[in-house]
């Protein structure tokens, strides 16, 4: 009898020290990052029991003398987006990554990236290759076959 209370012991005294590193593990991912091309700054953050992103700063935030649509000078609008109600919003605060669950393994999957560039969402998997740079992948349907990858770093 003294056995089974020492391993339930050991068991319950483990289970403390888990569930807080996985918190941790969890929560790596938080902060600012800089996109691959560096072009944009995206804020990792929680929501509600998920992970969502959303732009936080452009190299360029506003449309450029030679922009064919009119908007020179202007802040740059999420002009792409297939919902016309949303084209008149500025880049800087949209969500672009949303529903992102931890699956453990520094992994976050199930979740959705929107490209303002292009106008379209994708299905996401986010993996931290290390504290410092995370592997994105977005595809349609399987991650294996049909999708990009992409490199982002914390912004220091």
């Amino acid at each position: 009898m003294e056995k089974f209370k020492v391993i339930g012991f050991i068991f319950l005294f483990s289970l403390g020290f888990i569930t807080p590193l996985a918190a941790v593990e969890r929560d790596s991912i938080l902060g600012r990052w800089w996109n691959e091309t560096k072009e944009a700054q995206i804020s990792i953050y929680p929501c509600n029991a998920k992970i969502c992103g959303k732009l936080v700063f452009l190299r360029d935030p506003v449309y450029p003398a030679t922009d064919n649509m009119g908007m020179a000078g202007k802040p740059k609008l999420d002009r792409e987006n297939p919902e016309a109600s949303r084209r008149d919003r500025p880049l800087i605060g949209i969500m672009v990554l949303s529903d992102l669950t931890y699956t453990g393994n520094r992994v976050w999957d199930k979740g959705t990236i929107y490209n303002p560039d292009n106008g379209k969402k994708h299905q996401c998997r986010i993996t931290l290759d290390n504290p410092n740079r995370l592997k994105i992948r977005e595809y349609t349907g399987t991650p294996i076959f049909f999708g990009r990858t992409q490199y982002w770093m914390r912004v220091k």
